[in-house]
């Protein structure tokens, strides 16, 4: 043992300052190609090699996870593929199981459809139920399942399900409840949504989620004001008017006042050949979130 010593103080210190290394990599060369090939293949090899340094590993597997993320979205050339990402998140998991932080951020990465993310839903839902299986008093874990089913693959039916199950949890809040009954009766409808997300932004012990949902929040009334400005759009074609498309084109004609700007101050962008309204890339709210099934078909019929 005495022999392992030094070893073992040096590797804890080598893997302690590789995670501000990582941070520094993303903000210093965000274009940077990530080797394809992991650390570690399987986690059962990662906590055989991490000997008593499980935590140590684990933070070093997530900081791996939030540059693979990062460098991937950031990148301008070549296809976004993200396939790092939930290998390095199964691992960081694997080596810590109450890792919350990797559990629930990682859900909400892996959820993220392009450009902006892998879309995998159900690698969302697989680690998160991983998370159940380690700690099943975390409600959180529940809650957050039942968020992926609701947006991301539309089925309400399960996403009502999560939500009960956490609203069975031990120590869960009140309004677990009140999110599956309105779920399973109203599925698809952007009220729905708002509830959903004013819940999530009332985190009291996570300041990301609770700017993440604040931000979908204020996304949710760009996508009001866009089928208000699709429906100024439709009224415009019955008068007459086609494409090219344009708010200068809109304004000679009477039908604004002035150019319209999102929530947060950015120009909205139509496109001159459909019409199709959008928000702009520079705008902190690009891209909008995909919208739940029902909603999707709704605003198609005005457009």
């Amino acid at each position: 043992m005495t022999r392992r010593l030094p070893w073992l103080i040096g590797a804890s210190v080598l893997l302690a300052s590789a995670m501000p290394l990582q941070t520094m990599t993303i903000r210093l060369r965000p274009e940077r190609e990530l080797p394809a090939v992991l650390y570690l293949q399987t986690p059962a090899v990662a906590k055989r090699v991490a000997l008593s340094f499980d935590m140590l590993a684990a933070d070093l597997y997530w900081m791996r996870a939030l540059q693979d993320f990062g460098a991937t979205r950031l990148r301008t050339a070549g296809p976004r593929t993200f396939e790092n990402l939930y290998p390095f998140l199964d691992l960081a998991t694997a080596l810590d199981p109450r890792f919350v932080v990797a559990y629930r951020f990682g859900a909400i990465f892996l959820s993220e459809a392009p450009p902006g993310g892998p879309g995998r839903p159900d690698l969302a839902v697989r680690l998160l139920e991983k998370g159940v299986a380690a700690t099943p008093d975390q409600w959180q874990y529940f809650q957050d399942i039942g968020f992926v089913h609701y947006w991301w693959t539309g089925d309400y039916t399960k996403a009502a399900a999560a939500f009960s199950k956490g609203a069975a949890v031990p120590g869960s809040p009140w309004w677990m409840q009140s999110l599956a009954a309105v779920t399973l009766a109203e599925g698809g409808d952007r009220k729905t949504s708002r509830l959903l997300w004013r819940a999530l932004a009332q985190t009291p012990d996570n300041d990301f989620l609770r700017r993440d949902a604040q931000r979908r929040l204020v996304q949710l009334d760009a996508l009001d004001q866009v089928d208000q400005l699709q429906a100024l759009l439709a009224r415009a074609r019955l008068g007459g008017l086609t494409a090219p498309w344009s708010w200068v084109q809109l304004l000679q004609a009477g039908i604004l006042t002035t150019i319209p700007i999102d929530p947060t101050g950015v120009p909205y962008a139509i496109d001159m050949n459909s019409g199709r309204v959008d928000v702009g890339r520079q705008s902190p709210l690009w891209p909008l979130p995909a919208e739940p099934r029902g909603l999707s078909a709704a605003r198609k019929a005005i457009q």
